[in-house]
């Protein structure tokens, strides 16, 4: 039950991504009172979970697995309780095992006023490293797609 994606996670973000042209995604999701920080704003930390989320579904288009090794987010205005954010990303370059990618999050539409950006590195890893370092789960605690990478990749 992922906290960014997991569309049961009671108080989690929703959201939701769509491949676009060439190695871009596009997601978004509502900032709920669940989300906020200071009263009526969205936290930083959520923020930075959304970009994460969405940044993180451009690996589906490598077909490798990695994880975040570096995320920096930089808050160019408030974001308030009620607002959808539209993060466009994309992968900008590849260089042996990391992958560059930048994003930008827009307020209520996508060619909406820019109030997020985000860089990110990404690090191909094996998949045993998810074995590895993480914990058995039930098939009923997977995500669709999670669910299907784990018929691939026992």
């Amino acid at each position: 039950m992922c906290v960014g994606c997991g569309p049961d996670h009671p108080t989690g973000l929703h959201v939701t991504v769509t491949a676009g042209e060439g190695l871009t995604v596009s997601g978004s999701f509502t900032v709920t009172d669940d989300h906020q920080g200071a009263p009526g704003l969205a936290h930083g930390g959520i923020l930075s979970l959304a970009f994460d989320e969405v940044l993180g579904s451009l690996i589906w288009l490598i077909g490798e697995p990695a994880v975040t090794g570096h995320l920096e987010t930089s808050y160019r205005r408030p974001v308030p309780v009620g607002t959808t954010l539209y993060i466009g990303a994309a992968i900008d370059r590849v260089d042996g095992r990391k992958i560059y990618m930048s994003a930008s999050g827009r307020e209520n539409a996508v060619d909406g006023p820019v109030s997020v950006t985000a860089s990110a590195v990404f690090v191909v890893v094996p998949a045993t490293h998810f074995v590895e370092h993480g914990r058995a789960v039930a098939p009923s605690e997977l995500s669709e797609a999670a669910a299907k990478v784990a018929e691939v990749n026992p």
